[in-house]
């Protein structure tokens, strides 16, 4: 089993910044991937941002490409999800994942991780 805990969401006014910390109980070396997905009602949960731990090869949805970034620290046990220049559509719950057998490229398919946090709210307001 892996626990994951996600913190670092708040309320912001569009152009700022936040940074989400993602604790695993296990070193993100040993996890092949983790990513971060966001879901807002009533929309379906979407990707944001995954990473392959192995090489550290990431992937975007479009719409953050540029803004956010993706990023891990194996000795903090842990994996960040910078947010700069954040707009409204950002707002959402936002879920860190992770799954032990590495696939390169990194799936952006939600399904294909095996573990999830709790999530932690963003709200960026206009």
């Amino acid at each position: 089993q892996v626990q994951l805990v996600e913190s670092g969401g708040g309320s912001v006014q569009a152009g700022g910044s936040l940074r989400l910390p993602c604790a695993a109980s296990r070193s993100p070396g040993r996890l092949g991937n983790m990513g971060w997905f966001r879901q807002a009602p009533p929309k379906g949960r979407e990707v944001v941002a995954v990473i392959y731990t192995p090489d550290s090869t990431t992937n975007y949805v479009d719409s953050v490409k540029g803004r956010f970034t993706i990023s891990r620290d194996n000795a903090e046990n842990t994996v960040y999800l910078q947010m700069d220049n954040l707009k409204a559509e950002d707002t959402a719950m936002h879920y860190c994942a992770a799954r032990y057998g590495g696939l390169w490229p990194p799936p952006v398919d939600g399904k294909s991780y095996e573990y999830w946090g709790q999530g932690t709210q963003v709200t960026v307001s206009s």
